[in-house]
């Protein structure tokens, strides 16, 4: 028999340096006022965590604590307890062990819950004490998310005699969407979207499974769910095409709607998008919040020398400035910050967009509606009419666009637009490409930046470390270049989902144009051309100005040369080359 300790729990935290004996007296005043408990009050005043107290609470009981990320639990383990039953407590088996049961508890002292399990499971249970954030996570990871949902399904599908889902009518497959169980499944999957910082869902049949993924800090993670949640694949996706007022009767071609929901005090736009694929419609499902608060050109990860130049050239008076990169770089993040900057009662602001991403209080936001022929360069064509000082043009995607786009810039005008090249320079050449003018392209454009996302190292776990020498050669420099330089890998940690990464900083290079700049793009010179000389005036490539935010600690590596393309200019010594 294990012997509890008689020390308080209060005194033991003291004990173990965890609380300051004045905290602890204050708290018991308010435990004998109230007759909660000591653990509770503790946490709720932030003096100790709730992970201080349950080791507290551990020792004093003689009980283990357990740090759930840090095992791996068998699948026969994880068996012996159904997933509605994990959840409804709030446990999760962990050993299984001369015929006793060890599970995974935040309240050790919940003697009825353990009397449950041991008559509903036949066998002699015994309570681990872990956080309960601990057992939640680890639910989600073995069981899979909503897995007490599907089995609730399962339960019904078998009390039904039910059939494949793939096998039944459209008129049955609308019935189930709106069964409770399918639309809390769905449910749940948005609200684990949520929690999980994602931008994007992706709800994708492939042949024996249904895969649910996760985009969060621009890469792609699977969810887990559990298997048996293919059978009722055409059900969820037509819930979410309900919800997104699409028709589910249409299988066969594209289809786009949208859904708005609540989140706690925040309003979200779900974008929703379903194509035709073998094994059925494929969903994705882009999250935007109408409540995100405007970032500020200081905040976008520009050096003080870029945002110098930067202002510079939104402050003109007429002109194009194009931000160049592909789907899902922060393109309309820097200009909606442009536009912010700028922003005021003396100019009147118009965007035209596709879609309207974000609202700016005091500027006039267009919603393109190709639908009913109000395209960009329809509403562009009568736009002038509005007289406006400043311009958005969401994106540059056509001839017509983009010779409206330099009339109006010619005209007087400050236009923001983005377009779809691999770097600032590829900007110029692709207006060519679309039948442009060179001398227009010339005397239109101020402005080009290219840009990518990186992810951020996690400040709570990010680690030294010293790179090996076949980095250092890729990088194209020399080992005492970087003397002065910290180089951080990621570890992972509870904060940021056990990746290493938290949240996003863009990586830049932006071009002012000069004379001779301008003189090359007349003479129709190639890009690599147009790029030499944008290096000369001092323009820094993309990889250099990711190679800075390494030196930085910033982020790593890895991330830069996932998201840049290796280039002979886009070394770190490229400065002294362009002296």
């Amino acid at each position: 028999m294990k012997h509890t300790t008689e020390l308080p729990l209060g005194q033991i935290l003291v004990n173990n340096g965890k609380l300051d004996p004045d905290d602890l007296e204050m708290a018991l005043r308010e435990h004998r006022k109230t007759g909660e408990r000591i653990g509770e009050i503790l946490v709720k005043m932030n003096l100790v965590s709730i992970e201080d107290v349950l080791k507290g609470v551990a020792f004093q009981l003689a009980m283990p604590y357990i740090k759930l990320s840090e095992i791996k639990i068998p699948k026969e383990v994880i068996e012996r307890i159904p997933a509605k039953l994990a959840t409804h407590y709030n446990l999760i088996p962990v050993e299984m062990s001369e015929g006793i049961l060890r599970v995974a508890v935040s309240d050790p002292l919940d003697i009825h819950t353990l009397d449950d399990l041991r008559m509903l499971l036949k066998v002699e249970v015994e309570p681990i004490v872990s956080a309960p954030k601990e057992i939640e996570d680890a639910i989600r990871k073995y069981y899979g998310i909503g897995a007490e949902t599907v089995e609730e399904m399962m339960d019904e599908s078998a009390a039904t005699q039910s059939v494949e889902v793939e096998t039944h009518d459209i008129e049955d497959i609308d019935e189930m969407a709106e069964d409770a169980s399918i639309v809390r499944f769905v449910n749940q999957i948005i609200s684990e979207a949520f929690r999980d910082r994602a931008t994007d869902i992706h709800i994708e049949p492939l042949e024996n499974e249904l895969r649910i993924r996760y985009r969060i800090d621009g890469v792609l993670y699977e969810a887990a769910i559990p298997p048996a949640i293919r059978r009722f694949q055409n059900a969820i996706i037509s819930r979410v095409k309900i919800m997104a007022d699409m028709n589910i009767a249409e299988r066969r071609l594209p289809q786009d709607g949208k859904i708005k929901v609540k989140m706690g005090e925040t309003d979200y736009d779900l974008r929703v998008s379903s194509v035709p694929t073998p094994y059925g419609e494929s969903i994705a499902i882009r999250i935007l919040s109408r409540d995100s608060e405007l970032c500020t050109l200081d905040k976008l990860g520009f050096d003080p020398e870029h945002i110098k130049i930067l202002r510079e050239l939104i402050l003109k008076p007429h002109g194009i400035i194009l931000i160049t990169g592909p789907t899902g770089s922060g393109k309309s993040t820097t200009l909606y910050a442009a536009l912010s900057e700028i922003n005021s009662v003396d100019k009147k602001i118009i965007t035209i967009e596709d879609p309207i991403e974000y609202r700016i209080p005091g500027v006039t936001q267009i919603q393109v509606v190709p639908q009913i022929g109000l395209t960009f360069a329809r509403i562009l064509r009568t736009l002038l009419r509005q007289d406006p000082d400043v311009m958005m043009v969401g994106e540059i995607r056509d001839q017509e666009t983009a010779e409206i786009t330099i009339r109006t810039a010619l005209t007087g005008h400050l236009v923001f637009s983005t377009i779809h090249t691999n770097d600032a320079c590829g900007a110029v050449t692709r207006l060519l490409d679309m039948g442009i003018e060179p001398f227009l392209v010339s005397s239109s454009v101020e402005g080009l930046i290219a840009q990518r996302l990186v992810r951020v190292l996690c400040p709570e776990c990010k680690a030294p470390y010293t790179p090996r020498t076949e980095l250092i050669e890729r990088l194209n420099t020399r080992r005492e270049d970087i003397s002065d330089a910290t180089f951080f890998r990621p570890v992972g940690c509870e904060k940021c989902r056990y990746t290493g990464y938290h949240g996003r900083t863009a990586v830049y290079e932006l071009i002012k144009l000069n004379e001779t700049f301008r003189r090359l793009i007349i003479k129709r010179e190639p890009a690599n051309v147009l790029r030499i000389e944008a290096m000369k005036d001092g323009m820094k490539p993309i990889r250099l100005d990711g190679w800075h935010k390494v030196k930085h600690g910033i982020t790593t590596t890895d991330e830069v040369m996932r998201v840049t393309m290796e280039d002979e200019f886009d070394s770190p010594d490229m400065e002294e080359k362009t002296q």
